[in-house]
C-alpha cells in the first residue's frame, strides 16, 4: 500500500492570521510595526491594486524591517517567535487535523509564501516538513529580498514536485485557504478549501 502525504499551507489555514506583520511586531513593536506600515502604504496599496507583484511589494516590506539584520540574530529571534507567539495563533482545528495524519503514519509538509524561519522552527516541533519561501542571505546578513521566487500558486507545486516524487504516494491531501492555494488542491486527491 502507498503512503500518503498531507501538504497545508501555513497563513490563514493553520493559523488565524498572517504571520509576517506578527513576526515584524515580535521582532521590532508595535510602534515600528505601524510607523512602517504606514510608510510603505502606497507600496502596499499599489500590490493590492496589480500595479506591482505580490514578490515585489513582500520584498519592500522584508527591506525596510529586516535589511542588514545578521541571520544567526535574525534565526534566533523567529526561532522564539516560533516558541513564545505562534502557539497562540494555531488553529486547534488544523493542529488536530495534522496530528490525525501523524497517527495515521501520513507525511505531513507545510508549503507556505512565509519565510521558512519563522515557520520551519514550528514544524520541526511539531514533528512535520516544511517547504517555505527563501530569504536572501549575504555576508550573514539578510538582504530583505526573496532568494528566487515568492512560494505561492504555481510556484507551491514546482516546490513540491522538485522535492517529492508524487506517484510513490497513494492519496494526497492538500488543505489551503486562499487563491494562492489553488494549485496546490488541483495537485491533491483530497483538497479542502478553507476547512478549519
Amino acid at each position: 500500500m502507498k503512503p500518503a502525504i498531507a501538504f497545508f499551507d501555513f497563513d490563514g489555514t493553520i493559523t488565524t492570521k498572517d504571520t509576517l506583520f506578527e513576526v515584524i511586531r515580535f521582532h521590532k513593536g508595535n510602534g515600528a510595526l505601524y510607523t512602517g506600515l504606514a510608510l510603505l502604504s502606497p507600496a502596499l496599496v499599489m500590490m493590492k491594486l496589480g500595479l506591482i507583484s505580490k514578490q515585489k511589494g513582500k520584498d519592500l516590506v522584508l527591506q525596510y524591517f529586516f535589511r542588514n539584520t545578521p541571520i544567526d540574530e535574525f534565526r534566533d529571534k523567529c526561532a522564539a517567535f516560533c516558541r513564545n507567539r505562534l502557539p497562540g495563533l494555531i488553529r486547534e482545528n488544523a493542529l488536530k487535523e495534522i496530528n490525525q495524519h501523524l497517527t495515521k503514519g501520513h507525511r505531513v509538509v507545510v508549503v507556505t509564501a512565509s519565510a521558512q524561519e519563522w515557520v520551519k522552527p514550528w514544524c520541526d516541533g511539531v514533528g512535520i516538513e516544511c517547504i517555505g519561501t527563501q530569504l536572501e542571505i549575504r555576508n550573514a546578513r539578510v538582504t530583505g529580498r526573496i532568494y528566487g521566487v515568492n512560494c505561492n500558486g504555481e510556484e507551491k507545486v514546482r516546490r513540491i514536485r522538485q522535492q517529492y516524487d508524487l506517484p510513490i504516494f497513494g492519496d494526497i491531501y492538500a488543505y489551503g485557504d486562499t487563491n494562492g492555494d489553488r494549485p496546490m488542491l488541483q495537485l491533491a486527491t483530497f483538497g479542502f478549501f478553507r476547512k478549519f
